[in-house]
């Protein structure tokens, strides 16, 4: 798979604005400000592929990023408290919407912010996914926020945490420095493989 063969699509405010499903799809799921875009960018290698927001909620809608032959698709950050609750709703309605239809999902990718346990928020995602069978890896943002000393006993720490969910693996990544970039870029395209088959 050539992740550097990307392009922005489209975006969308409301699920029934969402296109038929034709390829595999990639989806990002996590809370505002966790770095969703910033590792769309990195997987990617390009630097403004996905807009990276200074304001954390600032992503009201569903985006969807042509890479080779499947889409990256980005979900609405939750769980940021500014949001009016009409806001709040609509976003609900959103990734409700997304998951609520028949489309051909390859692999949802749950990011968690390493320096912090799962909020509530996180928690209820991890639930909704493995409540309706929605393959998932979780991956550890911002990696390079740790000491290598931190780095096992955090690791330890979100496998016990993610063990009762439906989670098929963890990895650490860092969109700074590429730390676990090509190991998620093989954890994609093996789960592309296996959609195929």
């Amino acid at each position: 798979m050539n992740f550097q063969k990307a392009d922005f699509k489209a975006s969308y405010g409301l699920s029934g604005q969402l296109p038929p499903s034709d390829r595999p799809e990639i989806i990002f799921a996590g809370r505002s400000n966790v770095g969703k875009s910033s590792l769309i960018n990195k997987l990617c290698n390009r630097k403004n592929l996905a807009r990276v927001s200074a304001t954390p909620g600032k992503t009201a809608t569903i985006n969807f990023y042509e890479v080779d032959a499947v889409y990256f698709v980005d979900l609405p950050g939750y769980g940021y408290a500014k949001i009016a609750r009409g806001e709040r709703r609509r976003w609900d309605e959103l990734i409700n919407g997304y998951f609520g239809l028949t489309r051909c999902r390859a692999l949802v990718l749950q990011l968690l912010d390493c320096r912090h346990a799962p909020s509530a928020d996180d928690v209820v995602m991890m639930e909704y996914l493995t409540h309706y069978q929605i393959p998932f890896h979780v991956v550890l943002t911002k990696g390079d926020k740790l000491k290598k000393s931190e780095t096992a006993e955090k690791l330890s720490f979100f496998q016990t945490a993610c063990s009762q969910y439906t989670c098929k693996g963890i990895i650490l990544v860092s969109s700074e420095k590429g730390d676990g970039i090509k190991e998620l870029q093989e954890v994609i395209t093996t789960h592309i493989r296996e959609g195929e088959e």
